[in-house]
């Protein structure tokens, strides 16, 4: 028997009115006999969600905190699928629902075009900063590849933020959330585990982390015939229905870490292990621009904007920029660590720059990225980070070459980013 779906993404229904008006949709179907997906009904047996997750130690201390103490510090980072309305506010409303006595407080650390890397280094601005959690939600797969990052430093940027978090907080429960994209689709669909999946995996195993693998479950049940990609989902930023499915799978992990904790009121205090990689980002953090030595050609602008219409990121608006546009000019800055970088503004007129590190770590960047023409975005670089853990100084000086697709050879940053032990 063939039923017609009824279809709701696409026909005029905005986000914001399935999240309030179908929050159970997704549920529904998927507690029922058959799943509509695409244009027909097409599988008898949907997939569940529950064996694409790994509880491990669970989420005691939340659970303790919530009911006993009756209030909480729910945090999330991640990148424009944490930032943006979805999964995110049904969370915090089903949290609300559940715990109908707690009074929380909800930190909304999503930064967009960001993953593990640098949020390792943003950690402590825009999460720890606003609040100590209680419970955080870690999502960084996505852009860790769009971003070029490779497998040593998606494991390097998330053990970074774990260790963090954990030193500051030695109770807080950590849940590691993999979303997907067309990448991970075609690695699964290629019998491969995305590296840095891989990597972040490896993470969640060393500190015994819950882990919920959205990339694999959505790859399966598109498979199994539950729904589709381009009628459904439709994108790596999903679709209501997506994002319902995301929340779906993920109040499924909690209720599972939660259900056998009725009556326990002894929190765990979780040790540190040694380090998975000894230069993993876990003293990670942003030096102000302020503290370089500028030279030839470089102002400081305290209040910086950008001259051209492209949308531009809320992190590289009306900040401190030091920017220079002549080639040959420098800066030098001082410091202390086993890694330093840059978060610089990729826009149209973006340069490649040198740099060395003591006269002996040399190398040459390229500031323009294919998003270059269409926004000024933050660019996270690191430039070396398997330094002795002493005194350092960089140099940074605008190569007279440039990419042939950029108007200029400008270098503006926004931030110096430092790691030490």
């Amino acid at each position: 028997m063939v039923i017609k779906r009824t279809v709701l993404y696409g026909s005029g229904i905005t986000a914001l009115s399935f999240l309030v008006f179908f929050p159970a949709l997704l549920i529904n179907l998927c507690q029922a006999s058959r799943f509509i997906g695409g244009d027909t009904l097409i599988q008898d047996t949907i997939l569940d969600s529950r064996n694409y997750q790994d509880i491990r130690n669970g989420l005691p201390n939340s659970y303790i905190r919530f009911t006993r103490e009756k209030t909480g510090t729910v945090a999330f980072m991640g990148g424009s699928i944490t930032q943006n309305p979805g999964w995110r506010d049904r969370v915090c409303i089903y949290l609300q629902d559940r715990f109908p006595e707690t009074s929380f407080e909800f930190i909304n650390g999503g930064l967009s075009s960001t993953g593990s890397t640098p949020g390792a280094f943003r950690l402590q601005t825009d999460v720890l900063d606003r609040g100590t959690p209680d419970l955080l939600f870690e999502e960084a797969a996505v852009n860790d590849r769009t971003n070029m990052f490779d497998s040593t430093a998606c494991l390097r940027g998330m053990e970074g933020i774990v260790a963090h978090a954990r030193r500051t907080n030695p109770f807080m429960d950590i849940v590691l959330l993999y979303f997907v994209d067309p990448d991970k689709m075609n690695d699964y669909n290629h019998g491969k585990t995305p590296y840095e999946i891989n990597a972040h995996e490896q993470v969640a195993i060393h500190y015994n982390l819950p882990s919920v693998n959205l990339a694999k479950e959505v790859t399966d049940r598109i498979n199994n015939g539950e729904f589709t990609w381009e009628k459904d989902f439709v994108d790596l930023h999903p679709s209501p229905f997506g994002q319902e499915l995301y929340f779906h799978s993920i109040r499924t992990l909690l209720e599972k870490c939660w259900e056998k904790m009725e009556g326990q009121y002894t929190y765990l205090a979780y040790d540190l292990p040694g380090l998975i990689d000894k230069f993993s980002y876990t003293h990670a953090g942003y030096v102000d621009v302020r503290q370089a030595q500028a030279h030839q050609g470089w102002t400081l602008e305290a209040n910086w904007s950008p001259s051209n219409s492209l949308i531009t990121h809320r992190m590289v608006a009306e900040v401190p920029v030091l920017f220079s546009c002549r080639s040959q000019s420098w800066i030098d800055l001082r410091f202390r660590g086993t890694a330093v970088g840059i978060c610089a503004v990729t826009g149209p007129d973006a340069g490649i720059i040198e740099y060395s590190i003591d006269g002996e770590y040399t190398g040459t960047i390229d500031l323009y990225t294919q998003w270059s023409r269409q926004y000024n975005l933050p660019w996270f670089v690191i430039f070396e980070d398997e330094l002795p853990d002493t005194s350092h100084q960089l140099h940074i000086k605008i190569s007279d070459r440039k990419n042939p697709e950029s108007e200029g050879n400008c270098c503006r940053l926004v931030k110096f980013l430092v790691n030490c032990l």
